[in-house]
């Protein structure tokens, strides 16, 4: 949590990382549960595998529809209210008699994931001086990238000594605590004030959507997420089909993946606070480039190691830039940094679709690496444009100040 130099990081930042991390462990831990919750509930594994589907699904529609029920209210109640349903849901899965109700349980929570990150974003943007806020956004979404490093390896660990409720009670009582934390530690206030409006109602948070900067940036994150995940979803086939590792060493090798990850996103968003454009040309470049490579020597274990590093550095750096670009072009609406979580969703979404065509097609495993290379490529080409249209923008509203300020000098 150091991306603030000398100075402190503010203690509510730290509730806000923790809250990222607990969301993160639900989403990531029930992987390494499967096994144990379908013999548990005599369900087949490919039902138990909606458990992960149903959560994702629901982090879509949750993450534009809680937003935009909750836009009158203040953003720090919108956050404990978020957090209550995440400790319902997880409790519900915790204590659940059948597999219905765990499910229910993991749709309940999964319904705050999206709306957490996207409104959590603007108070942790509000917490810190404007020139800082990509970092508070990287502080925050660092908990979410160390629950990728750890998800699975605790879920399955405190699986094998306690049982899965175990891990369920865990993040449960994580839950709790993080909702202590917002209590005590966020300010009533806190987070940017939307155009038009003290809270922003819905009318003032579609308004943000006539921005073409906010659905260039979203259609850019959609693509660099798609890049990213398909290769990502495939990539167990990849080190084992092509790599030449063996099937134990695929756990050890996505805890190199997820460290990236952590990397990326610390170094994204100082990078974001200093040149946020620049940072987010050069990370979609440098993850098409990756990926490429990949694909390519794909067969030296050696260079996988390092590149599936890189891949999760690269991924993850153009998140907390993404998120400050959509929610300054929608100026503050959290409706928009809401809708990038979902256009993350999207992506991913597609570029494990795209890889698996690919793979379907004959292509090999290292199809989905060229797939996601060129999302990635498509992504940058977005971006692009989307910075040349900024710019255009900004010296035709240059100019016009220039013409309204020459009569009176």
């Amino acid at each position: 949590m150091g991306g603030f130099g000398a100075r402190r990081t503010p203690s509510g930042l730290i509730a806000l990382a923790l809250g990222g991390f607990g969301i993160g462990l639900t989403e990531f831990l029930v992987a390494g549960l499967l096994p144990q919750v379908a013999s548990d509930f005599a369900v087949s594994e490919a039902t138990a595998g909606r458990l992960i589907s149903g959560y994702a699904l629901s982090v879509a529609v949750g993450a534009v529809a809680l937003t935009a029920a909750t836009a009158r209210l203040p953003r720090k109640q919108v956050l404990v209210g978020l957090l209550a349903l995440f400790v319902v849901g997880n409790l519900l899965s915790a204590i659940a008699p059948t597999f219905s109700v765990m499910l229910l349980g993991r749709i309940v929570a999964a319904l705050c994931h999206g709306s957490f990150f996207g409104i959590g974003s603007l108070v942790a943007s509000g917490l810190v001086a404007p020139e800082r806020k990509s970092r508070a956004v990287a502080v925050m979404f660092a908990g979410l990238t160390l629950a990728n490093v750890l998800g699975v390896p605790f879920g399955a660990l405190v699986g094998e000594r306690w049982g899965w409720r175990a891990a369920f009670w865990a993040v449960t009582a994580i839950g709790v605590l993080t909702l202590a934390g917002i209590v005590a530690l966020v300010p009533g206030r806190a987070g940017p004030v939307p155009e038009g409006g003290a809270l922003g109602g819905l009318r003032v948070q579609f308004r943000a959507f006539r921005s073409a900067q906010v659905w260039l940036t979203l259609a850019a994150t959609a693509l660099g997420y798609g890049g990213m995940f398909g290769a990502f979803s495939y990539i167990a086939y990849t080190f084992t089909e092509v790599g030449g590792f063996s099937p134990d060493d695929v756990a050890w090798l996505l805890m190199v993946y997820g460290v990236g990850l952590v990397v990326g996103n610390l170094v994204g968003g100082r990078a974001a606070d200093r040149d946020r454009d620049r940072a987010l040309v050069l990370a979609l470049l440098g993850l098409a480039v990756t990926l490429g490579l990949f694909g390519l020597l794909a067969g030296n274990a050696v260079a996988s190691v390092v590149l599936v590093f890189l891949m999760g550095v690269a991924g993850f750096a153009a998140v907390p830039g993404m998120i400050t670009r959509v929610t300054d072009a929608a100026h503050g609406a959290a409706l928009a940094a809401s809708a990038n979580v979902s256009a993350s969703n999207v992506g991913n979404a597609l570029g494990a679709w795209l890889g698996g065509l690919a793979i379907t097609a004959g292509l090999g495993y290292t199809a989905p690496l060229y797939t996601g290379a060129a999302l990635a490529l498509a992504a940058l080409a977005v971006m692009l444009v989307a910075v040349r249209q900024g710019a255009l923008w900004q010296g035709r509203s240059s100019g016009r100040e220039r013409t309204v300020r020459r009569p009176g000098g």
